[in-house]
């Protein structure tokens, strides 16, 4: 079984000299359930400490979509922004010939 650890970036050299092993998805240090607990006491994070992942044998509870508060949606427009002339009735998104010749300025040359 594995157990994880919550060791101080200070003391990561020595929990790794004793066996501890890094955990770069979880970002956490762990040990494997055949070495001795013992050594790395100091480092066992308390019961409910909410900094440590839980053990790998019990999966966190997922939250449904039903749980989440419903928010109006905003739309967020940035201060550079700059709306252009609908000119026919494609998408938004898509970049249609007559749209591109009649809406976008020509680039000045010479410059």
């Amino acid at each position: 079984m594995r157990h994880n650890l919550k060791v101080p970036f200070a003391e990561k050299d020595q929990a790794k000299k004793l066996g501890a092993r890094w955990d770069a998805a979880r970002k956490l240090w762990f040990v494997e359930g055949g070495l001795d607990l013992a050594p790395f006491s100091r480092w066992q994070p308390t019961p409910h400490d909410p900094s440590v992942a839980a053990p790998v044998s019990a999966p966190a509870p997922r939250r449904s979509a039903a749980a989440k508060p419903m928010t109006e949606a905003k739309v967020q427009v940035g201060s550079r922004f700059v709306a252009l002339p609908r000119v026919c009735d494609c998408l938004p998104w898509d970049d249609c010939d007559k749209c591109r010749l009649q809406s976008w300025p020509e680039p000045q040359r010479g410059r």
